[in-house]
């Protein structure tokens, strides 16, 4: 591994400098460009960089006019536009729809640089300026809104954002295989508009299209703008069609066409993860931003991931929908081959702050047909809840040794483990669990351990897809043990939710009066935010359940919500990191 010289261009003189005059691909991003794998737009442009292609990045233009759009001129071969690493209506508004105050990936943290459901804005500029150019979204906001969304902001069900942006292609998920494909074929000189049947994208057809193989119509927009229990349906057959192995080919209505998603991605497998670790980036914000940098460099810095995909199932994320439910992981050698790279960069201070993804203890899995790519996850149940699967895969031990080998690199002083851990799945490895828990409690704390039990009440927890709360507290018991085993004064700190569908005033009660009882106190309760692409947004609007059908309470009027917020002791805290993960990302064109 090794540092690049420069940075993708953001400017004529630097792509001139590189011998460049008109760049192949134009990325627009809603983000400050930072240099760094945890960052999608990094990423997807160094990827096709390193594919013999020509990147430049117009980051956070103004939208207001076409001026910025228009800096490189018309790319040669398309636009392409993502809204940062987090859906824009999020990073500008809290849960109580009120603007932020700070902006963790823009410069100094500043608010304003970005517009409001940017894909589409920076798209309708992008064809102000340039009319018929190919253009292709991509990103958690792209992705997450692929088909027709409830969304929050507006309280209403949206169209497809491939439909509202006028974009030509939609890339969803992980995107490396996604975008080096659609590269290839428009250099190759065919239209964008015949660009129909590769893996992990969205287009949209005509009304009387037929797809190449197995495929299911689903409701249409109409039909769901009329009938909750429809879109509640939908919902379900898209996250059943979320696996590459299993997944068949979607279809969606709207009177401007067929909207239709080709079956996902095969995930990259470990040599593949491997070899997208070897790509060399600066690590840095580009110096346009000068001393204030950009915030969120900050808790990636000197951070690795090691796996993608998650198969805990949590009703209120969305990993799933975008990165999908089998996991994948590097090498242990290539990730402590990271480590000693960071550990020789000037700025590293002896802290590794996390060796982690989505979840953190996942190295492979479900289950090892899924793991061998023999067949697609289950599309009828969760792996972890209600119970473990008798077939998935429960084992820490390589983990574990990968946390001891890293920990030994020289300049490492310690190794920490920030990314959150499913308990449940600690608890279910009967083999390595305790062994886990005695190296983490020993080795990978600075004297808290952040858990997300979420909730105490059955009800709730279900609805979650969260195991009951005695398995929580079994984990706990095991973790203050090895604390004081370590000699060590170590707390485990519980993340906690109000307002999730299920909750009533009276689930709010109860969890109070056990954390008091308890003499808990928690420094992250967070009020249930209705964000695209979960399964507990779609219980949050329609008041049912899509994977039973039956009905849910919803608290939805804001004095309720507050209420039960309330009723927790804490305050919402909004997010300041997205889990967009490094080789991923909560991407992205």
């Amino acid at each position: 591994m090794e540092l690049a010289k420069y940075p993708l261009p953001v400017t004529p003189a630097e792509l001139e400098a590189q011998g460049v005059w008109q760049p192949d691909f134009i990325i627009v991003s809603g983000d400050a460009y930072i240099d760094h794998p945890s960052f999608g737009t990094a990423i997807i442009g160094r990827i096709l960089e390193r594919a013999g292609f020509s990147v430049a990045v117009i980051p956070q233009p103004d939208w207001r006019t076409t001026a910025d759009f228009e800096r490189f001129g018309s790319p040669r071969l398309g636009f392409l536009v993502n809204a940062g690493n987090i859906d824009s209506m999020v990073a500008n508004y809290t849960v109580a729809k009120r603007r932020r105050d700070y902006d963790y990936y823009s410069p100094g943290g500043k608010v304003g640089k970005r517009p409001d459901r940017a894909v589409i804005v920076y798209c309708n500029r992008i064809r102000e300026a340039f009319g018929d150019v190919p253009i292709i979204i991509g990103g958690i906001e792209a992705s997450l809104r692929r088909f027709a969304h409830y969304d929050y902001w507006d309280n209403k069900l949206r169209r497809s954002i491939l439909v509202d942006s006028g974009a030509d292609i939609l890339s969803y998920g992980m995107g490396e295989r996604s975008i080096l494909r659609i590269a290839e074929l428009l250099n190759r000189g065919i239209p964008v508009r015949k660009i129909r049947d590769v893996p992990g994208t969205v287009v949209i057809t005509e009304r009387d299209f037929t797809p190449k193989g197995s495929f299911v119509m689903l409701p249409g927009f109409r039909s769901i703008c009329g009938d909750k229990n429809q879109y509640a349906a939908s919902f379900k057959i898209q996250y059943q069609n979320c696996d590459p192995v299993s997944g068949k080919i979607l279809c969606e209505a709207y009177d401007e066409g067929l909207l239709v998603q080709n079956p996902p991605s095969a995930p990259l497998n470990t040599a593949e993860l491997d070899d997208l670790a070897e790509i060399s980036y600066t690590r840095k914000p580009h110096p346009i931003y000068g001393k204030e940098g950009v915030p969120a460099l900050a808790e990636v810095e000197f951070s690795v991931t090691h796996n993608r995909g998650c198969f805990g199932g949590c009703a209120f994320c969305a990993i799933a929908y975008h990165q999908g439910r089998a996991v994948t992981s590097r090498s242990m050698e290539s990730v402590v081959e990271e480590v000693e790279f960071l550990a020789g960069l000037p700025d590293f201070k002896g802290y590794i702050h996390d060796i982690g993804g989505p979840t953190a203890n996942f190295r492979t899995g479900p289950c090892k047909e899924v793991a061998e790519g023999k067949k697609g996850v289950c599309a009828n149940r969760r792996c972890l809840t209600p119970q473990p699967c008798p077939n998935l895969i429960k084992d820490h031990s390589e983990y574990i040794e990968l946390l001891r080998r890293a920990s030994a690199v020289k300049g490492v002083k310690k190794v920490f483990v920030r990314s959150g851990i499913r308990h449940d799945y600690v608890m279910a490895d009967r083999a390595h669990g305790g062994r886990f828990i005695e190296v983490l409690a020993k080795r990978h704390v600075s004297g808290q351990l952040r858990t997300a039990p979420e909730h105490i009440c059955p009800e709730v927890l279900a609805l979650m897809g969260k195991p009951s709360y005695e398995v929580y507290e079994q984990f706990v018991d095991r973790f203050n043990a090895a604390s004081r085993k370590a000699g060590l004064e170590q707390y485990v700190v519980p993340y906690l939710m109000s307002s999730h569908p299920g909750s009533t005033m009276k689930s709010a009660e109860r969890l109070a009066r056990y954390m008091q009882q308890n003499k808990l106190r928690s420094e992250q309760v967070q009020d249930f935010y209705p964000t695209p692409g979960t399964a507990a947004t779609v219980m949050y609007y329609t008041g049912i359940n899509p994977f039973d059908g039956k009905k849910v309470y919803v608290a939805v009027s804001p004095a309720e919500k507050k209420a039960q917020r309330a009723l927790l002791g804490g305050k919402t805290l909004p997010p300041r990191r997205v889990p967009v993960k490094r080789k991923h990302k909560k991407g992205k064109a």
